[in-house]
C-alpha cells in the first residue's frame, strides 16, 4: 500500500497561454520595437488584483536565500530594479524616495502578465514563473483611480538555472525567509525523510490536521493582503491564501519544489498547491491514494470540510479547478 501511496500519476504542470506579447507575432514588428513603443506610453490603467479565497470555501535542504546582489540594475533617482539573478528564477524591486502613492510592480513574461504591490522603501521579491523567455519588469506609480504612471522598465531574456527555480526561493508571496518558526516547524515534521511525497504527505496532513477556515478575516480581508507565515502559524487559522502560502513556504524551506497556484475552483477565487517529485515529475493532481483515485491537493478545503466524502469528491481529480497564476 506504501508502494501504491507514493506513486501518482505524471502530470504536467498546467501552463496559462494568455497569447503572445503584443505584436510579436507579426513579421514586421520586433520584440525590441514593441518594448521601445510600450516605454512611450505614459500610463497604464491596473487594476488591483482580488484575494484568493476570500470566500469561505463550500463544504533538509538549507534556505535559499535571495539578495539584490547589484550585478545588473537599473537605477532612477526614484527606483532600483535588480535583475542580477533571473537564472536563480527572480527579481528584485525597491522604491528608494519617499512616496505616499501606491505602487505597482507588473512581471510581463512569456506568456502571463503578473502584478504585485510595492512598498516604498523595501526590498521585494517577484518570481519568474513563466520559465525561460522574454521579459518585462516595470514599476509603476500611482497617478489617480487605477491609472498608473510608468516609473522605469527593463527588458531582459532569462535563462534558468533549471525549471524549478522560481518554485524553491522565497518570494513576495511565499516570504519563508522571514519565518524562522514555519521553517522550524517544517524540519519537525520532516526529520529524517528523504523521500519528497513524504515530506509532502508530512506537511500537508499537518496544515489539514491543525489550521481551521477564518471566517471574519475572509469577510475583512482587502486587496494587497499577504500572508505572514509565522502569524497564519500560530493563529492556526486563516484563508484560503495562508493555507497554500504556509504549505508551500514549509514545502519549499525543506527543498521540495512547489508552486502556489492561484485560479478558480469552480467559481470561487482560489489558491491550492502543486508539487514536484524526482519519480513523477510536478504533481498537480494528487496527494494520496484512496484506494480508488488520487486525490487532489488542496489544503483549505479538505481542511475546512474535515476531509469529507462530498468535498474530496469535489477536490477529485482535478477537473473543477482552473489555474491562472503560478507564484
Amino acid at each position: 500500500m506504501k508502494t501504491l501511496r507514493w506513486k501518482a500519476v505524471l502530470a504536467l504542470a498546467m501552463t496559462l497561454m494568455i497569447g503572445a506579447l503584443m505584436g510579436w507575432a507579426s513579421k514586421e514588428v520586433t520584440p525590441e520595437e514593441v518594448f521601445v513603443e510600450q516605454l512611450r506610453m505614459e500610463y497604464a490603467v491596473i487594476e488591483d488584483e482580488a484575494v484568493a479565497l476570500s470566500e469561505a470555501p463550500e463544504a533538509p535542504a538549507a534556505i535559499l536565500l535571495v539578495e539584490p546582489s547589484g550585478k545588473l540594475v537599473k537605477k532612477t533617482g526614484k527606483a532600483i530594479i535588480d535583475y542580477s539573478n533571473t537564472n536563480d528564477g527572480y527579481v528584485m524591486v525597491q522604491y528608494t524616495a519617499k512616496t505616499s502613492k501606491r505602487l505597482k510592480v507588473q512581471v510581463k513574461g512569456p506568456a502571463t502578465t503578473y502584478t504585485y504591490n510595492l512598498t516604498a522603501g523595501k526590498w521585494e521579491t517577484f518570481p519568474l514563473s513563466d520559465g525561460n523567455g522574454a521579459y518585462q519588469i516595470s514599476l509603476f506609480e500611482n497617478v489617480s483611480g487605477s491609472k498608473y504612471a510608468l516609473v522605469q522598465s527593463i527588458s531582459h531574456t532569462v535563462t534558468l538555472k533549471d525549471e524549478f527555480a522560481p518554485f524553491l526561493r522565497p518570494n513576495q508571496y511565499v516570504d519563508y525567509s522571514a519565518a524562522s518558526a514555519v521553517v522550524a516547524k517544517a524540519g519537525e515534521l520532516t526529520e529524517g525523510m528523504i523521500d519528497p511525497m513524504k515530506k509532502v504527505a508530512a506537511v500537508y496532513d499537518f496544515v489539514v490536521g491543525n489550521l481551521t477556515y477564518d471566517t471574519e478575516k475572509a469577510a475583512a480581508v482587502q486587496s494587497g493582503y499577504l500572508p505572514v507565515l509565522d502569524s497564519v502559524l500560530e493563529a492556526k487559522k486563516g484563508i484560503c491564501f495562508d493555507y497554500a502560502s504556509l504549505m508551500t513556504g514549509m514545502l519549499r524551506s525543506q527543498g521540495v519544489p512547489c508552486k502556489l497556484v492561484v485560479g478558480y475552483a469552480g467559481n470561487a477565487y482560489h489558491a491550492w498547491i502543486n508539487v514536484w517529485s524526482e519519480e513523477s515529475g510536478w504533481i498537480n493532481g494528487a496527494i494520496f491514494f484512496d484506494g480508488k483515485t488520487w486525490q487532489r491537493m488542496d489544503p483549505t478545503f479538505a481542511s475546512s470540510a474535515k476531509q469529507s466524502k462530498s468535498i474530496m469528491a469535489y477536490i477529485g481529480d482535478g477537473k473543477n479547478y482552473t489555474a491562472k497564476y503560478l507564484y
